[in-house]
């Protein structure tokens, strides 16, 4: 009877023990949320300055971690300006002066078009698994979620962010909110996800919101308006002639 209740708890504790996911599972669970091999998106992002906001529009196609091409469509004055990332270089093309630019070094810090995002949130969209050794703080609650926060220490040098924590959903495995720190521990930028949906077999935010510690304003809203995942896009729109189209 012993050898029986003291087997029933041994294998309770190791069940227990399984239904505790590691942080390296954590991780992995909201890369597979986050990643595709390829996406459609369609977006809305506001951008409120400290004294009037503004609302862009537009459309990117990206193919892993290694292609992106956005369009952007509103306001007039913005309408076609285009972006073009190939592995680790950008490009930008602006109707207005018909030229386009790589953007590189120290530029990759400059914000996008007056948001809270850099050039450098942009480029850097390899998997957490890549990038970031992570560590289980505790569990809490968010938003009346109950969330794993995690610590990520960077494992590489080429990343914007040295460390961060991040609020992962428990149940979802979606990030809820992160917090990215310098090398010096200093803040530098916070990002809140919302609406969070089921597109396509896996959880996704179609909501995020940037704030950019070090500068004025109440933050960029990014929205997704449309997703598609694992679309067909043609190859030539990631080409530097595709700017000019």
């Amino acid at each position: 009877m012993k050898y029986t209740l003291l087997a029933f708890t041994m294998f309770g504790l190791a069940a227990l023990a399984q239904a505790k996911p590691t942080a390296e599972e954590i991780i992995q669970k909201v890369d597979d949320n986050l990643s595709s091999d390829n996406r459609i998106m369609e977006t809305s992002i506001t951008i409120h300055g400290r004294r009037s906001s503004r609302t862009l529009t537009a459309k990117t196609y990206a193919v892993g971690t290694q292609k992106s091409f956005t369009e952007y469509l509103s306001p007039a004055r913005d309408k076609g300006t285009k972006m073009l990332k190939l592995e680790d270089q950008l490009w930008i093309y602006s109707p207005s002066t018909d030229r386009t630019i790589q953007i590189a070094g120290h530029m990759l810090r400059q914000s996008v078009m007056g948001s809270d995002l850099s050039y450098e949130d942009m480029m850097d969209d390899r998997p957490l698994t890549e990038t970031y050794e992570a560590t289980i703080l505790g569990k809490e609650k968010l938003d009346n979620r109950d969330v794993y926060l995690l610590e990520l220490k960077a494992k590489v040098s080429d990343v914007a962010y040295h460390s961060s924590k991040m609020w992962v959903d428990a149940e979802r495995f979606i990030p809820l909110k992160q917090e990215m720190h310098a090398k010096s521990g200093q803040l530098l930028k916070r990002i809140e996800l919302r609406d969070v949906e089921k597109t396509e077999g896996r959880w996704f935010p179609k909501t995020m919101i940037y704030k950019d510690m070090l500068k004025d304003g109440e933050g960029t809203e990014y929205k997704i308006t449309d997703i598609r995942f694992n679309a067909e896009i043609p190859e030539y729109i990631f080409s530097k002639a595709a700017l000019k189209r």
